[in-house]
C-alpha cells in the first residue's frame, strides 16, 4: 500500500497574534487606527476597570440603549443577586464558581418592570440548583428570578451581559480615554 503526501494551498495573509490580558498583565486601552477588523474591539479595558474596582462591583464600560456589558472584580464571596431577566455571565480570568438558588416565591423577588440586578434580602430561600464552576473563557447563564453568587479564592474578572440597572455603576470620567 503506497501512502501520498497531501499539499494543502497556504494563503499568505498577514499574520495575527491574540493577546489575551489578565488581571496580573494586561495594557491600558488605548486609540488606535484600525482597518474597521473586528479583531481589534473585544474587551479591550475590562482588566483595568477591575484592576481599580471594589469586588463585585458592577461597573459598566459598554452600552446599547437599555443593554449594558459590566466588569466585576471576582474576590471572595459576592452578595446574592436576582434579576428579572435572563443575564450572562463570563469568566474573562481567574476561577469563579457561580451557586444558584430558585427563590421561594414567598421571597421577595426582583421587579418585572426595573431592569438589572437586585441584592438579594438576607439568605436566599428556595430550592438549591447547583453550581457552575467557570473559568477563563467559560460563559454561564443566570436565569430569571433565580439568587445568584460568585466565589472566587483569587481575584479574577467577569464580564457581565444585562440590563443597566441600579446597581450599574457608571464611571465614564474614569474609565474612557479623553485624547
Amino acid at each position: 500500500m503506497t501512502q501520498t503526501a497531501q499539499t494543502h494551498q497556504v494563503h499568505e495573509g498577514p499574520a495575527y497574534r491574540t493577546r489575551f490580558g489578565s488581571l496580573a498583565h494586561y495594557e491600558k486601552g488605548h486609540v488606535e487606527p484600525i482597518a474597521d477588523d473586528v479583531r481589534h474591539y473585544a474587551f479591550s479595558n475590562c482588566f483595568e476597570i477591575a484592576n481599580n474596582s471594589r469586588p463585585y462591583e458592577k461597573v459598566v464600560f459598554g452600552q446599547n440603549q437599555i443593554y449594558v456589558l459590566e466588569t466585576l472584580r471576582a474576590e471572595g464571596h459576592s452578595p446574592w443577586f436576582t434579576c428579572a431577566h435572563d443575564e450572562f455571565a463570563l469568566v474573562m480570568d481567574g476561577e469563579v464558581e457561580v451557586h444558584l438558588v430558585q427563590l421561594d416565591t414567598a421571597q421577595k423577588v426582583a421587579d418585572p418592570e426595573k431592569n438589572g440586578a437586585v441584592q438579594v434580602e438576607g439568605e436566599p430561600r428556595g430550592k438549591k440548583m447547583g453550581w457552575m464552576k467557570l473559568s477563563r473563557g467559560h460563559q454561564g447563564l443566570l436565569p430569571k428570578n433565580t439568587a445568584y453568587q460568585f466565589r472566587s479564592a483569587r481575584p479574577g474578572v467577569i464580564v457581565l451581559q444585562t440590563c443597566k440597572g441600579e446597581l450599574s455603576v457608571e464611571k465614564w470620567a474614569e474609565i474612557c480615554q479623553s485624547h
